[in-house]
């Protein structure tokens, strides 16, 4: 699925120096020397450009710059006869409807929304189909065998795979940022914005908020990177992996949210999803953000572990 188009056997060669004649079943494949820095950073320039490249991820990313589009028109046209957004409801803990209620005042909250918009499934949901298909779609186009010829080795690709995929994390998000504040700017006013907390910061100050803001939410998305990446590496098909994960991502989505699991929803990756909106209290409250990021790097440790003690014990047969 991966590489079906442009042939296996000819990407694999050109991306990684590839040598005929390896088996299938060894850990590492042996080379005559270790692999420069260099040629490390030549492959995961390789897997970028092979990922970004593809018309599954320009697609994602186009849905992604939609979404902010799509709710600026919508509240844009709402708010038309000079009526509040939504009735002038405001969420519990200045989560997105919050930032609704101030779209129409300065278009720079557009950007929030968005970002709580699309963080609780649309951008897991892009992260989790190309991390799922990180390992499973080399399995399934048959190229995974030639990517691991020596002097690639099954660490250093894990470990670019996974790079590549915290990298998608953070450009998806800026597509959302950028598409957010460019429809902000198109359809309503910029200037200084009140907080959450009732003061007033200026535009610099709330273009700042909101760059800090896009980076906490890409780091949010690590945790759900690192199970894609693990759950990629249990299975030889794409497809599958992709469904798994997108299925993991909705079924823990759905537990956060039953009361009488409240005592282990805080493990959930996804519960301090939204705190993110702390950074735009003044002052800025940094417990549940650090519990967010504390929990990310923990799920990013646990199944980033288990999906390379997986992959380098794995018998590649494709």
């Amino acid at each position: 699925m991966s590489r079906a188009e442009s042939g296996p056997e000819t990407q694999a060669g050109t991306r990684t120096g590839a040598r005929k004649g390896t088996g299938a079943g060894s850990a590492a494949w042996p080379s005559a020397r270790e692999p420069s820095v260099l040629w490390t950073f030549g492959l995961l320039r390789s897997e970028l450009l092979t990922t970004f490249r593809r018309w599954r991820t320009l697609a994602l990313l186009a849905v992604l710059a939609a979404v902010p589009v799509l709710v600026g028109i919508a509240v844009r046209i709402e708010t038309s006869d000079g009526s509040p957004v939504g009735g002038g409801g405001g969420g519990e803990g200045g989560a997105g409807p919050a930032f609704i209620a101030q779209i129409t005042n300065n278009g720079l909250f557009l950007v929030f929304t968005a970002l709580a918009a699309t963080l609780p499934f649309f951008l897991p949901m892009a992260v989790g189909v190309v991390a799922g298909d990180a390992i499973a779609g080399e399995a399934s186009a048959g190229t995974l065998r030639y990517l691991l010829v020596a002097p690639a080795g099954r660490t250093r690709l894990l470990f670019t795979k996974y790079v590549t995929v915290i990298v998608f994390c953070l450009a998806a998000t800026l597509v959302v940022a950028v598409s957010a504040l460019a429809a902000g700017a198109l359809l309503f006013p910029l200037g200084d914005l009140t907080t959450i907390s009732g003061t007033r910061i200026s535009f610099a100050e709330g273009l700042g908020r909101a760059l800090l803001i896009a980076l906490v939410v890409a780091a949010s998305l690590v945790g759900v990177a690192a199970l894609g990446l693990f759950v990629s590496t249990l299975t030889g098909s794409g497809i599958a992996a992709m469904a798994t994960t997108v299925g993991l991502l909705i079924t823990v989505q759905i537990l956060d949210q039953i009361p009488q699991l409240r005592a282990v929803q805080p493990y959930f990756f996804s519960h301090y999803w939204l705190s993110f909106a702390d950074l735009m209290r003044d002052p800025v409250y940094w417990e549940d953000l650090t519990k967010n990021l504390g929990l990310q790097t923990l799920y990013a440790a646990v199944f980033g572990s288990a999906a390379w003690a997986r992959f380098t014990a794995k018998d590649i047969t494709a």
